[in-house]
């Protein structure tokens, strides 16, 4: 994957510069200790011109996973969404994946950032975990204990431990892993939350020992349009392997249906699932085709 060539800008401090001239300190402490915030926001090529989905509260969340991490927030959140745009405009993007990043400079100590710099670079990128349905097994990795760090903060650290889970699930021919919490309740996938469907309704890990994914948040919105009935709940494996279906959802990977857990497949056909439903409703939602489904 190509994410740049010699004409990609990207922005970074409050100027607009190629992506081949700028350079990283190698002693910075993000370098070193993962200490950095990050986002995934998609733009998509709608009938309205190019809109960046949920801008804002994407950018909120980037500064709300600073502020957790005592990273000072130096931006404001309206200039930075503006900025976005002109990125978009500048590199002829219509339908792109953007990227945030604040990141801390040169410090060897244990301590707080003082000096934080902020990047924003974007790139053509289909659907994270592909289109078809995927294969997943449980992971043998755990997600990290609340008490540990912050789980509800998008840190860079962090998602070591989804590399790890990745990583061993596709070693194993898996297409993805799905991991539980310390108490061995299903928490989420590496990069996206985990809905199931029983008997008619869906279910999801409640917060807590989950990141608080943005489109989570949307397919709880469009199920109360859609009627459709969501149950916060603590799930187990148990859960999972009796579920008529389920699905991931995340900002890269957008709605992706899951036709297996391990050795158990799920029952019913994907297109005939409250999850394929809220899929194309999605679609729907992103490109502004306000067209939502009536469920009978």
């Amino acid at each position: 994957m190509q994410y740049f060539n010699s004409n990609t800008v990207l922005y970074l401090n409050g100027q607009f510069q190629k992506a081949t001239n700028t350079t990283a300190d190698i002693y910075g402490q993000s370098l070193h200790y993962g200490y950095a915030v990050f986002e995934g926001i998609r733009a998509y090529n709608t009938h309205n011109g190019t809109r960046v989905f949920k801008a804002r509260e994407h950018f909120e969340r980037l500064k709300r996973s600073a502020e957790l991490v005592h990273i000072p927030f130096n931006w404001d959140v309206n200039d930075l969404i503006k900025q976005t745009y002109r990125l978009l405009e500048l590199n002829n993007l219509k339908n792109a994946y953007i990227r945030p990043l604040i990141f801390c400079s040169p410090n060897m100590s244990l301590i707080g950032g003082t000096k934080p710099s902020i990047m924003i670079c974007a790139w053509e990128w289909g659907a994270y975990l592909g289109n078809e349905q995927l294969k997943v097994c449980i992971s043998s990795y755990e997600r990290p204990n609340p008490k540990s760090t912050q789980i509800e903060a998008k840190v860079s650290g962090n998602y070591v431990n989804s590399i790890l889970a990745t990583t061993e699930a596709k070693s194993k021919g898996f297409d993805e892993a799905l991991l539980l919490d310390m108490n061995q309740n299903i928490a989420e996938a590496p990069g996206a939350n985990v809905f199931i469907e029983k008997n008619g309704k869906l279910f999801t890990p409640p917060l807590g020992n989950i990141l608080p994914g943005i489109t989570r948040a949307t397919v709880i919105e469009l199920c109360r349009i859609l009627d459709i009935e969501v149950i916060e709940k603590h799930l187990t494996v148990t859960d999972l392997k009796h579920a008529d279906s389920a699905f991931f959802c995340g900002t890269a990977s957008e709605i992706a249906g899951i036709a297996s857990i391990d050795e158990y497949k799920f029952p019913i056909r994907w297109v005939d699932t409250i999850g394929a439903t809220i899929q194309r409703t999605y679609k729907c939602l992103v490109l502004e085709k306000q067209n939502y489904e009536v469920i009978i």
